[in-house]
C-alpha cells in the first residue's frame, strides 16, 4: 500500500489523481490533501479518502471546512505551515505536486527535502527554482517523477538507455487552437477562443499558456533540469495529432518515442505506480483511425513566447523565475480582458529584458525575483 499526499487536490491533475486512488483502493492510501479555496470539493474528497491531515489557504477556509466535514479525525491546517505539513510531514511515500504556478515551488522544495518521491505536475517549481530543487534532491535522495505527458514520455523513452548517448530531446506540441492562424488575426483572439484547446482538457492558466506556446517553453526548461540535458539539445516539434507525446534521439540515429491517446490519466497513473503500470480502462490508440502523423517546426514569429524560455534558461539564475511570474500576471490580465492576446509575449519580453539576473542561493531569492516580476508586469499592463 503506497501512502500518498496530494498538493493541489482540487485542481485538474489533483482531481484525476484522486479518481485513480479511488479506482485502486488496494494500492493507494491518501494521507494528506491540500487545496486553496475550493473548500466544498475538498470536503467531498476528505469524506471519501479519510486523510490524516488537510491544508487550506487561510483560517476562514479552515473553519468552513471544519463545519463541512463535521466530527472527523482529519486534522485541518492552513497557510504555509499547513502546506509544509502536507508536503513533508504526513509520512507519505509519494507527494503529488500539482499546485498551480510559483505558489507550488516552496511546498515542492519541502517535499524534496524530506527525501520522499515527488510526482511533479507543477512545472513552475523546476522552471523557477530547478537549481535548488535538484541540489536538495541530490542531498536527500528524493526521486522526481514527471507527470507532464511530454516529460513522462521522455522518461519512458530513456529507460534502459545510456544518458551519455542522448543526442537530443524532442518535445512534441499540439500547436494549440491557433496553429496556422494568420498573425494579424491573433491580436483579436478572445479568452474564450484561447481556452478551446483541440486535444487536452486542462485548467485555464495552462490552456492559455498552451495557446501562446509559453507552456512548451517552460517544458523545455523543466526537461533541462529533470534530465540534466543542455538547453541546446532540447527541441520542439508541432505534432497536431498528439499521438506521440515526445521522443529521444540517440547518437546512433535511433529515435525512441512514447505514444498513447491524449489522456492525462495515463502519465498520472504511471507517476503514481512507477515502476509498475496500472490497468486503466481507457480507449486504445487507433493509428488506423488517425491515418497519418504530421510534424512541423514552431513559428517563433507567430508564437514568440516559447523563445523567451530559451532566453531565460541561457541567462540562468533568477531569469526563469521572472519569466514564470510575468507569465502568471499577463495570463490573468488577458483572461480579464485587460490586454490583447499578442500583448502577453510583448509584456513578458519587456519584463525579462529589464531584469538583471542573480544567482539563486535560497528559496527567498526565487520568490523575491518572482514578486518583482509580477509587480513589473502589472506596471506595464496598466500603462
Amino acid at each position: 500500500m503506497k501512502k500518498i499526499s496530494i498538493l493541489g487536490s482540487t485542481g485538474s491533475i489533483g482531481r484525476q489523481a484522486v479518481d485513480l486512488v479511488l479506482t485502486f483502493p488496494d494500492r493507494f492510501q491518501v494521507t494528506a490533501l491540500s487545496a486553496a479555496r475550493s473548500v466544498e470539493m475538498l470536503a467531498g474528497q476528505v469524506k471519501k479518502l479519510h486523510p490524516s491531515l488537510v491544508a487550506v489557504s487561510g483560517e476562514d477556509e479552515a473553519e468552513k471546512l471544519k463545519g463541512m466535514i463535521g466530527d472527523c479525525s482529519t486534522r485541518i491546517l492552513f497557510g504555509a505551515s499547513g502546506l509544509k505539513a502536507v508536503a513533508a510531514e504526513s509520512g507519505s511515500d509519494l507527494v503529488i505536486s500539482s499546485i498551480m504556478g510559483i505558489a507550488g515551488f516552496k511546498p515542492t522544495l519541502e517535499a524534496v527535502k524530506s527525501g520522499c518521491t515527488v510526482s511533479l505536475a507543477n512545472k513552475e517549481s523546476l522552471v523557477a527554482g530547478g537549481e535548488l530543487i535538484c541540489l536538495e534532491a541530490a542531498k536527500s535522495g528524493a526521486k522526481i517523477l514527471p507527470v507532464d505527458s511530454e516529460h513522462c514520455a521522455i522518461f519512458q523513452s530513456m529507460l534502459g538507455h545510456n544518458r551519455d548517448e542522448i543526442k537530443r530531446l524532442i518535445l512534441t506540441a499540439s500547436g494549440g487552437p491557433f496553429q496556422g492562424l494568420p498573425q494579424k488575426k491573433l491580436a483579436k483572439v478572445r479568452p474564450e477562443q484561447a481556452l478551446r484547446h483541440p486535444r487536452w482538457k486542462m485548467g485555464n492558466k495552462i490552456t492559455i499558456d498552451s495557446a501562446t506556446m509559453m507552456n512548451k517553453g517552460f517544458e523545455v526548461i523543466e526537461a533541462m533540469w529533470l534530465f540534466g540535458i543542455s538547453i541546446e539539445k532540447i527541441e520542439i516539434l508541432i505534432h497536431r495529432q498528439s499521438a506521440i507525446h515526445s521522443m529521444v534521439e540517440y547518437i546512433d540515429g535511433s529515435v525512441v518515442a512514447q505514444m498513447g491517446i491524449a489522456d492525462m490519466r495515463i502519465p498520472i497513473a504511471y507517476a503514481l505506480s512507477y515502476p509498475l503500470r496500472l490497468p486503466l480502462e481507457l480507449p486504445r490508440l487507433d493509428l488506423c483511425e488517425i491515418g497519418s502523423l504530421t510534424f512541423g517546426k514552431p513559428d517563433p514569429e507567430l508564437f514568440p513566447a516559447y523563445m523567451l524560455a530559451y532566453q531565460a534558461a541561457r541567462a540562468g539564475g533568477t531569469a526563469p523565475a521572472v519569466l514564470c511570474a510575468a507569465d502568471e500576471a499577463v495570463v490573468e490580465a488577458f483572461l480579464k480582458g485587460r490586454i490583447r492576446f499578442t500583448e502577453m509575449a510583448e509584456i513578458m519580453k519587456k519584463v525579462l529584458e529589464s531584469h538583471v539576473s542573480r544567482s539563486i542561493d535560497s528559496p527567498e531569492t526565487v520568490l523575491e525575483a518572482a514578486a518583482w516580476a509580477g509587480q513589473e508586469a502589472e506596471k506595464i499592463i496598466q500603462q
